[in-house]
């Protein structure tokens, strides 16, 4: 335990006198977590409301896949990606591998189940009576995504905190087709990693520190977001009471 607390107290100054590199890790981390959660929110979202609202062959098939895609293992995802994308590789010719770009559409693909799954699940949740109601008054079927997505928008919300938690703390992916790299593209998660590897264990502890505080504020943003889809159904269960009374 003295050796934990020895290099616990040299990894606090690191993080309160901003020490340049560990602010390095940081500036790229919230790069990749803005990017690969807009990116996949974008696309995510409204293939989740297709999938909730469309009536089309395959659309289970589609809906199963997103599913099974959340427990997919990012290392996984991490090396098919670096052998389609290495030299001799279908994509060889882009040059990603050991570059920030990659990283960057990396955690896009890792973050896109979150948003996917999590949205059509929100969706699905409405109750029955609500579209049904909408399409007797002549909805659209954009009025109906547009109405749908905003009466699930907890639940929806939810999957896009999901996909911000993932493009933070993931590790594998990052490593196997950036490289690593120090002072390049490495993420909190990766600079841990290599800093454990190295030795290095008061800067590891100075970047876990950081990355822990960002997952606890995302927790207690989901949180949040779970008490007040709770407090709307107590609300709504209210107003039906005393209308039935």
């Amino acid at each position: 335990m003295h050796f934990f607390w020895q290099e616990l107290h040299a990894a606090v100054p690191l993080i309160t006198h901003g020490d340049p590199q560990l602010m390095t890790v940081i500036g790229f981390t919230l790069q990749v977590a803005a990017v690969a959660t807009i990116a996949s929110s974008l696309i995510g979202i409204p293939i989740g409301v297709t999938l909730a609202l469309g009536r089309f062959r395959g659309r289970n098939a589609m809906r199963v896949a997103a599913n099974v895609s959340l427990g997919i293992p990012p290392v996984l995802v991490g090396s098919i990606m670096f052998i389609l994308l290495a030299g001799n590789g279908p994509g060889g010719s882009l040059h990603l591998i050991l570059t920030r770009k990659v990283i960057f559409i990396a955690q896009t693909i890792l973050a896109l189940p979150f948003t996917i799954a999590m949205t059509a699940a929100a969706l699905e949740g409405l109750p029955p009576g609500l579209l049904s109601q909408a399409r007797l008054l002549g909805a659209s079927r954009l009025q109906l995504a547009v109405l749908a997505t905003r009466e699930a928008r907890i639940g929806v919300m939810a999957g896009v905190i999901a996909a911000l938690g993932t493009a933070l703390s993931e590790v594998a992916a990052v490593a196997i087709l950036g490289g690593n790299l120090y002072d390049y593209n490495q993420t909190l998660a990766s600079a841990t990693l290599y800093n454990v590897s190295g030795g290095h264990y008061a800067q590891a502890l100075a970047i876990a520190i950081v990355l822990i505080v960002m997952i606890l504020v995302l927790m207690c943003a989901l949180g949040l977001l779970q008490h007040q889809t709770s407090f709307r159904l107590r609300f709504r269960s209210g107003s039906r009471l005393r209308s039935a009374t």
